[in-house]
This record gives structure tokens, C-alpha cells and sequence, in this order.
């Protein structure tokens, strides 16, 4: 192992990209909030209105104080059981996998979209 740092970043960096080549060749790429089209075709709207946003963390929020918080619920309840079921699978933490799953969400939102980073800003697709 010469080369090698000790202090488990390596191990910690290696596992987390293979979380995500596991997802991705898994063929996990599905939308999380995929429970059905009217779900899916309300969620577009919403994010193509900017009344909500997607985080960082893989999870919805809303934007504007009129955003429909039963829509926003519905889709983290979903999402969060998602990365659960991941999580507990592959020996990760639910965040780990919903930072994964972030990553796909930014490239197959519709533009528009707004996404807030882990330092609380705002940026549109």
C-alpha cells in the first residue's frame, strides 16, 4: 500500500464514488419522486414556476411562500424513503445517497429549475 494516506480519507473518497457507479449502473437513474404522472408533471410545473427548489441534499423545497407544502411533503416522504432503502443496502448514510441522487436530479430537471447549494444560494438551470 505505498502511496496510500492512513487516515481513512482514501477509504472514505473510494466508497463514495463507488455509492455513486453503483447507482448509476444499477440503473437507479429513475426520477425518486416518480409516483405516477400527474406527481411528476405537478412537480415540473412547480419547479418550472420557481415556487420550489431542489437542494443540495436530494430533497425539495419550496421557494415562494405559496408553494403547495402537501406537493413538497408527498415528494420528500418518497424521496427519503428511497435513500433509506439505498442507504441500508449498501452500508451508507440516507445524505450520501441523496447527494447522489442531487446529482441526477440537476441533470434531469427541466431548465429553469433552481437549486439551492449547501451554502444557502440560489442558482437557476
Amino acid at each position: 500500500m505505498t502511496g496510500m494516506r492512513t487516515d481513512g480519507r482514501d477509504l472514505v473518497a473510494a466508497r463514495r464514488r463507488w455509492l455513486a457507479a453503483l447507482l448509476v449502473a444499477a440503473g437507479m437513474l429513475m426520477s425518486p419522486w416518480s409516483a405516477g404522472t400527474a406527481l411528476a408533471q405537478s412537480l415540473d410545473a412547480l419547479r418550472a414556476s420557481g415556487v420550489v427548489g431542489e437542494r443540495f441534499d436530494g430533497l425539495l423545497v419550496a421557494r415562494q411562500g405559496n408553494a403547495p407544502q402537501g406537493v413538497i411533503n408527498e415528494v420528500n416522504a418518497k424521496r427519503s424513503r428511497i435513500y433509506a432503502d439505498r442507504a441500508s443496502q449498501q452500508g451508507v448514510s440516507p445524505d450520501q445517497v441523496g447527494r447522489v441522487y442531487a446529482r441526477q436530479i440537476m441533470q434531469q430537471a427541466p431548465a429553469g429549475t433552481w437549486f439551492l447549494d449547501e451554502a444557502g444560494g440560489w442558482r437557476q438551470k
